[in-house]
């Protein structure tokens, strides 16, 4: 017969979920008094439930059998008293601990999304948007409910299992002992089942990522999808994802009902066999009425208990590999970082940029270079226009000078200073970036354009627009420039798209201008206008210039031949017409005898 009241049964699955949650305190940390309020309410929750059973056996014992009406009602008085005393704890912990839940939540969203947003484009050259945007909602969710519920479930029946252990064995030491042998078989499939819980609960999450994955693809690319009557195929591949997911919940749930069947089978088993123990004790005269019922009630609320915390380790297995998702992101440091001490570019600024023998492959390409060894300056104002093939490394020399990457060797510098040197938010206030393929975010044609220039007043925001003639058509839009232009931009056409583009450039009036095929969407009206705009907006500025259609760079500064990652040539159009090679090949298939073909 133990002479000790034991602790509560602490699974190893269960101090492992525990040790994954444990990086989440630092989230907790600022709500620390709300914690303590919180963590007074749970022992004060606590107490009451236990106290219950205390006024039930005085209630049975000093005024059922002693036939005393005033007892009677002094002691449902107090029971009622406790009552109410449970009550109001109950609903300040219930309180308490979700706003935490929720509060928590919010704060680790934010936490993760500043981190997501922070990572290089090579992050994101090997993990899938889908499923970023998975741990962002899915797996928070998970955690707000174990924090804001499930968490404290375990903390107060948890409690209440360590004062329900100790009430019996002050009620009873041989019943407390019948108890005490059902432990051992519950803690045992909670131990077996509970590493089942955690694996299955990952997989199960991993599952779900890859629908958000696969759907976002496809809405994204919702026109190619219908345009290539793909739909059914993609119905099918949609569906058979679902299915996976489908069959690792269903392993995940098969696993958790039968740990509770187990549980509540050996918990309320053991509960049945004291009763019958207890009644002939009573019958015999070896034990009131008040203590069996006492008794009863303490083994039903340490069986419920023990039945709790068995359920919520699976909401914790569930959890902690959340939790682990999320940690192992906001654990990921990103490739591109502002040093210690970053070198301040010059002010103001002149706009000269040096690439200075620069070799690169990007991360996914690791054995094929996509620059090398390219050298390359220019001054002060220049337009610059780099042509060659599709791959030859155009578009590279831009990310090199935005730092989306940094070289495999050489260095890129800005007015003299080495970015790497630099904050690269710095380096990025100095250049204004018109894409091919221009993003158009869910938002007013105000808020897009103002995307350049957060702090412009609505006067410049039109000026900008007018110069990129794009306020012809957001007038029509039917609230004007308050228009909201659908996911994307979809209520726009290409053409007007990279107008907004380019009015966002024409906003933020940088030093250094990056113009990736800024016209090659436009009509040709359109075309003339914006390059006319532009024209002005390169002026005493540097400008560099990828084009296609070279009849869109004659009249740069100067015409850089890029192929291979090399540079191959540079020079005027007439200079690089002369010497033939590339640039006089690609002349010809667009050009007759070396002029532009008239329109």
């Amino acid at each position: 017969m133990p002479d000790s009241v034991p602790p509560p049964p602490q699974p190893a699955a269960l101090r492992q979920s525990l040790a994954q949650l444990r990086p989440l305190a630092r989230f907790l940390r600022p709500y620390r008094w709300r914690l303590v309020g919180a963590g007074i309410a749970l022992v004060l929750s606590s107490a009451m439930v236990l106290l219950l059973g205390s006024g039930l056996r005085h209630i049975v014992d000093q005024g059922l059998r002693a036939g005393d009406s005033a007892l009677l009602d002094r002691t449902v008085g107090g029971f009622v008293a406790v009552v109410v005393l449970l009550a109001a704890a109950t609903g300040a912990r219930t309180y308490l601990v979700s706003w935490i839940g929720e509060r928590v939540v919010a704060d680790l969203r934010i936490a993760v999304f500043g981190r997501v947003i922070a990572m290089s484009p090579a992050y994101f050259e090997t993990t899938r948007t889908g499923e970023v945007l998975s741990r962002l909602t899915t797996d928070t969710e998970l955690l707000q409910t174990v924090i804001g519920s499930s968490l404290s479930l375990a903390l107060r029946n948890s409690l209440t299992l360590v004062g329900a252990l100790v009430m019996l064995l002050v009620t009873s030491l041989k019943l407390t002992a019948m108890v005490l042998l059902v432990v051992p078989l519950v803690v045992v499939p909670i131990l077996f089942f509970g590493r089942r819980v955690r694996r299955l609960s990952r997989q199960s999450q991993d599952r779900v990522a890859d629908i958000g994955a696969f759907a976002e693809e496809a809405i994204n690319g919702i026109r190619t999808v219908q345009a290539f009557t793909h739909e059914a195929i993609d119905r099918q591949r949609f569906a058979d994802r679902v299915g996976q997911t489908f069959g690792a919940a269903t392993a995940r749930i098969s696993v958790r009902s039968v740990l509770m069947a187990t549980v509540i089978l050996l918990a309320f088993g053991a509960v049945a066999v004291v009763l019958w123990v207890g009644g002939y004790d009573v019958i015999a005269g070896r034990m009131t009425g008040g203590a069996l019922s006492a008794f009863v009630f303490y083994a039903i609320l340490t069986a419920v208990s023990v039945g709790t915390v068995s359920e919520v380790v699976g909401d914790l297995q569930r959890a902690a590999g959340a939790a682990e998702r999320l940690m192992e992101l906001l654990a990921t440091q990103p490739d591109i970082v502002a040093p210690a001490q970053p070198v301040r570019l010059p002010e103001p600024s002149q706009g000269r940029v040096s690439f200075e023998a620069v070799t690169f492959h990007y991360p996914a390409r690791p054995d094929q270079p996509s620059l090398y060894d390219f050298s390359l300056e220019v001054a002060p104002g220049e337009t610059v226009a780099l042509v060659g093939p599709s791959g030859a490394g155009k578009s590279t020399v831009f990310q090199l000078l935005l730092r989306f990457y940094d070289p495999t060797s050489g260095r890129v510098t800005i007015d003299g200073v080495p970015i790497q040197l630099a904050d690269p938010g710095e380096i990025r206030r100095r250049v204004g970036l018109v894409a091919q393929d221009p993003v158009i975010f869910g938002a007013s044609a105000w808020d897009n354009i103002r995307y350049g220039r957060p702090e412009a007043s609505d006067a410049e925001v039109r000026a900008a627009a007018t110069a990129a003639a794009a306020d012809s058509f957001l007038d029509l839009l039917p609230e004007g420039f308050g228009t909201f232009l659908g996911e994307k931009g979809v209520r726009l056409s290409g053409g007007q798209r990279q107008r907004i583009a380019i009015a966002r450039a024409i906003l933020r009036n940088p030093p250094i201008l990056l113009l990736d095929e800024a016209t090659s969407a436009l009509d040709a009206e359109s075309e003339r206008a914006v390059q006319t705009a532009l024209e002005k907006l390169a002026t005493g500025r540097t400008t560099l210039v990828i084009a296609h259609r070279l009849a869109t760079v004659l009249q740069a500064d100067r015409i850089v031949v890029i192929d291979g990652g090399r540079i191959v040539a540079q020079g005027s159009h007439q200079s690089l017409i002369q010497a033939g090679g590339l640039y006089a090949r690609l002349a010809a298939l667009q050009f007759t005898d070396g002029a532009p073909q008239p329109s």
